[in-house]
């Protein structure tokens, strides 16, 4: 029983702990005006056009998404409601905390700080295991209903919202094409880092 117990208390912390060091993650990207990933160069974009805070459109974009799941017979978990609500909140309380600057080796410090905290923050929730994020499961429906490979799947998807952010004047810059490169290798190493060897194996085959 005790074992149990702490086995849910743990599940927990890392779902809760993953989507804070997510929202922080993004401001970090965001502050260093370097570039962004492509869902938030959309989140981007729609803000400088609605004049919306970048994660309150977070919020709102994940709703939509969320609501995709329905004809797509998904079935979202706790996991799936707080990632939308607590990403999109963290960002828009922790970017005022951190400063802008023309400083490049800040803005570069900010960058990397930002893509580790992203990784890490991967790591943490999907290891829990109490539900994909709505963006995650939305890819995952369509990896099943297509047959297409999930790489395949997220690369169209990913494009195709990078396309439409940058024409809708989203953040694009090399931390934009540091994220594309780098999140993948970056998550996988910290599964292995918090201990989730299943993870970060599943995460390679992927």
């Amino acid at each position: 029983m005790q074992k149990n117990l702490e086995v849910s208390r743990q599940r927990w912390l890392k779902l809760y702990g993953g989507l804070i060091c997510y929202g922080i993650g993004i401001s970090f990207m965001k502050q260093s005006e370097l570039g962004l990933s492509p869902w938030e160069v959309l989140h981007d974009g729609l803000s400088k056009l609605t004049g919306v805070q970048i994660g309150t459109v977070s919020i709102l974009i994940g709703i939509l998404i969320l609501l995709l799941w329905i004809p797509l017979r998904e079935k979202p978990g706790i996991g799936t409601v707080s990632n939308i609500l607590i990403v999109g909140t963290v960002t828009n309380l922790t970017i005022p905390l951190i400063p802008l600057t023309d400083q490049i080796v800040i803005q570069v410090i900010w960058l990397v700080l930002g893509l580790l905290m992203v990784g890490l923050a991967t790591a943490l929730y999907l290891s829990s295991r109490m539900g994909a994020g709505p963006r995650d499961g939305l890819m995952m429906a369509f990896h099943r209903r297509t047959g297409s490979s999930i790489r395949l799947v997220r690369t169209i998807i990913e494009v195709s919202v990078l396309a439409i952010g940058f024409l809708l004047h989203g953040a694009i810059g090399i931390g934009t094409l540091a994220f594309a490169f780098t999140i993948g290798p970056i998550v996988q190493f910290m599964f292995r880092l918090i201990g989730d060897h299943e993870m970060a194996a599943s995460r390679k085959k992927a």
